[in-house]
């Protein structure tokens, strides 16, 4: 029996007022498979991820704004809150990811449109998250409840690097200025990743974390590395300009090296998942946090045919492949466990 249009709507509010700030990692995942199978040499089949994506975009913002107007003091309690905060920024990540993918296609105009908006966001978010993190302080310890969501912080840097340093300026001068703000990007992205690692280490130290709390969204702290990759690599191919010229040898020495690292991190992540769910018995189903496990994977497999092809270096190209399988599989997963919850709220109760 159909359930009345006034439970359904009540059923869609309340999912509204509990949106999850990152869900924006849902652009992120499907975008990067949409870069990731263009890398692979299928350029019409990766429309199909990139259309997915961009309707995800238009129906996660409507959703966003009606969240700001209507649940405000959920959203404003979200940013807040040092679990919950830094998963904002992916909505600066999913931009700009979503910029690459229209990119590669040749929507230049619309790309850089995506790129302009996301920079303004991330110069907004950038301060006013930490800000409301570090200085409103609701009386619980703010390093215990550190957690994988921080590293978004350094991806939407990154992220941002790696669409910046796509584009072809018009003048010199504007070229001088793309070198500056593609370096500082990936140089904040960098260094922000340095300092939350640091912070999720100690909250592991001292404070421990259960297997519940060992959620998807540890799977960033491979992927921030991975894009790391991308944007060092793409700055390195860019054109000679005086702040690209003076960062190119020092970035280009660490792509290898966080490339390494990112890959060193895969088995110790997935142990730890085993850890949670198998020997655990943590239940796994769909959460928005999964998205946040998709994206790592389809970065970390554009950061290896990328990087396989820069420095000719067949295994790890083919390495890519292979996580490039891995990460269509993980996205079929866990799209397929967001239709089956959009079907369950349709519904409604038996």
């Amino acid at each position: 029996m159909t359930s009345p249009p006034s439970a359904f709507a009540a059923r869609s509010d309340r999912a509204l007022a509990g949106l999850s700030p990152g869900y924006f990692a849902l652009v992120m995942g499907t975008g990067i498979l949409s870069i990731a199978v263009h890398e692979a040499g299928a350029a019409r089949l990766a429309l199909i991820p990139l259309g997915i994506a961009a309707v995800a975009y238009g129906v996660l913002a409507v959703l966003f704004v009606a969240r700001w107007f209507r649940h405000g003091d959920r959203l404003r309690a979200d940013a807040r809150n040092p679990e919950t905060a830094f998963a904002f920024f992916t909505i600066v990540a999913g931009t700009d990811v979503l910029a690459v993918g229209l990119h590669q296609h040749g929507w230049g105009t619309v790309a850089t449109g995506l790129l302009a908006l996301a920079a303004a966001i991330r110069l907004v978010l950038g301060y006013v998250l930490p800000w409301q993190v570090l200085m409103t302080r609701d009386g619980e310890p703010i390093l215990a409840r550190t957690n994988g969501s921080w590293f978004i912080w350094s991806v939407a840097s990154q992220s941002l690097a790696v669409g910046l340093s796509g584009l072809h300026p018009a003048t010199p001068r504007l070229a001088d200025v793309l070198g500056v703000l593609t370096v500082m990007a990936w140089s904040v992205g960098t260094i922000l990743y340095v300092g939350i690692a640091v912070l999720v280490i100690l909250r592991v130290v001292h404070h421990g974390i259960t297997p519940a709390q060992f959620e998807p969204t540890y799977w960033v702290s491979m992927g921030a590395l991975a894009i790391s990759v991308v944007a060092g690599a793409s700055i390195v191919d860019m054109a000679p300009v005086p702040m690209v010229d003076a960062a190119r040898g020092l970035i280009g020495g660490t792509v290898v090296v966080f490339w390494c690292f990112a890959a060193w991190l895969i088995p110790l992540l997935a142990g730890a998942g085993l850890w949670r769910h198998v020997l655990h018995g943590v239940p796994l189903r769909y959460a928005p946090s999964l998205w946040s496990m998709v994206f790592p994977l389809g970065m970390f497999a554009v950061a290896s045919m990328r990087l396989g092809r820069v420095e000719h270096l067949p295994m790890v190209e083919t390495i890519g492949g292979v996580f490039l399988g891995v990460a269509v599989l993980a996205w079929t997963l866990v799209a397929a466990g967001l239709v089956a919850t959009l079907v369950r709220l349709g519904r409604g109760p038996a």
